[in-house]
C-alpha cells in the first residue's frame, strides 16, 4: 500500500533516476581507472592538473554531496575537467567539461560550460580560481546554481581525509 505522496516522490525521482544511470554507465569504470592512475602520481607543480576532492552544493535547494575531479591538460591548451558527483548519497553520475584557464595573480582563473542533457537542466556554466592546493567554482543553469568546493590530493595513494 502507497503512502501519501509516495507516487509523487517516485514519479519526480524517475528522470533524475534515469539521467544518473546514463551518466553513471557512459562513464564510471573509465573515471575509475584514470583516477587511480592519477593518484599514483604526485599532482603537478605550477598547474592545476590532478586529483581534487570536495563536495558540490545547490543555492537553489541545498542539494550537496561529494565531489571528484580529475583535471588534465590537452593539446590545444584548455584544461578538461572530468567531475564525479554523488546526489542523494546513493546517485553517482561523471561529466566532462572543458575549461579556458589563465594564470595569474597567484591563481589559474577559469571558465567552461558543458550541455548535460534536458532532464539534467541543460547547459551548465562554470566560473572559478584554483590555487596549488584550492579549487573554488561556481555553476549555473537554467534551473540551478551553485558551487564547487574542493582541496587538491597529493599524490599519497591513501591521503589523510579532512
Amino acid at each position: 500500500m502507497k503512502g501519501p505522496g509516495r507516487s509523487g516522490i517516485v514519479h519526480s525521482a524517475s528522470p533524475l533516476f534515469a539521467v544518473g544511470l546514463a551518466l553513471v554507465v557512459g562513464g564510471c569504470s573509465s573515471f575509475h581507472r584514470a583516477w587511480r592512475e592519477a593518484e599514483r602520481h604526485p599532482a603537478p607543480e605550477n598547474s592545476i592538473q590532478g586529483c581534487w576532492e570536495g563536495q558540490w552544493v545547490s543555492e537553489v535547494n541545498g542539494h550537496h554531496g561529494q565531489l571528484r575531479c580529475l583535471i588534465s591538460l590537452e593539446a590545444d591548451g584548455d584544461y578538461s575537467a572530468r567531475f564525479r558527483a554523488t546526489y542523494l548519497k546513493v546517485l553517482r553520475f561523471s561529466y566532462t567539461v572543458r575549461l579556458q584557464v589563465e594564470h595569474g595573480d597567484g591563481a589559474w582563473h577559469f571558465h567552461g560550460e558543458e550541455d548535460l542533457g534536458k532532464l539534467a537542466g541543460g547547459v551548465y556554466h562554470y566560473t572559478g580560481h584554483a590555487t596549488q592546493t584550492e579549487f573554488h567554482s561556481t555553476y549555473r543553469s537554467k534551473y540551478d546554481h551553485g558551487k564547487f568546493e574542493m582541496r587538491r590530493l597529493d599524490g599519497d595513494p591513501n591521503p589523510a581525509r579532512p
